[in-house]
């Protein structure tokens, strides 16, 4: 066997694996039933998923060209996911579809009501 042939196997284990992990995301996505577990859902093995996809993709290419592509690609989702994640948590709080059975402690409502009535972030 050859390296490129071993190279091609490892790829091609790898875009499975992410592509299983992405599909698992969203299941959850469809069967979870309150925000937090949708959150994680959309995030932790959705990312991880596709930086498998990617790394496959990296093994089976095996250009510079496409390397840097698919870098700048998991970076990008790197950054994004876990902002956006944070993003949808707080507009969903503020709009207030957050029950608070959901979490055990909420510590954004006591820094909320520390701030004075005209800050921005006071709700």
């Amino acid at each position: 066997m050859s390296w490129g042939t071993l190279l091609d196997v490892l790829g091609a284990i790898a875009t499975l694996a992410g592509a299983s992990l992405t599909l698992i995301a969203s299941i959850g996505l469809a069967r979870f039933e309150n925000l937090f577990m949708r959150m994680h859902a959309a995030t932790k093995p959705q990312t991880l998923g596709l930086f498998l996809i990617l790394s496959g993709l990296a093994l089976t290419l095996r250009t510079w060209s496409a390397f840097g592509t698919l870098v700048l690609v998991a970076v990008a989702q790197a950054l994004t996911a876990p902002v956006s994640a944070h993003m949808l948590s707080r507009a969903a709080y503020r709009a207030g579809l957050v029950k608070p059975s959901d979490y055990d402690t909420d510590e954004l409502d006591e820094a909320l009501r520390e701030t004075p009535p005209d800050h921005p972030l006071h709700h």
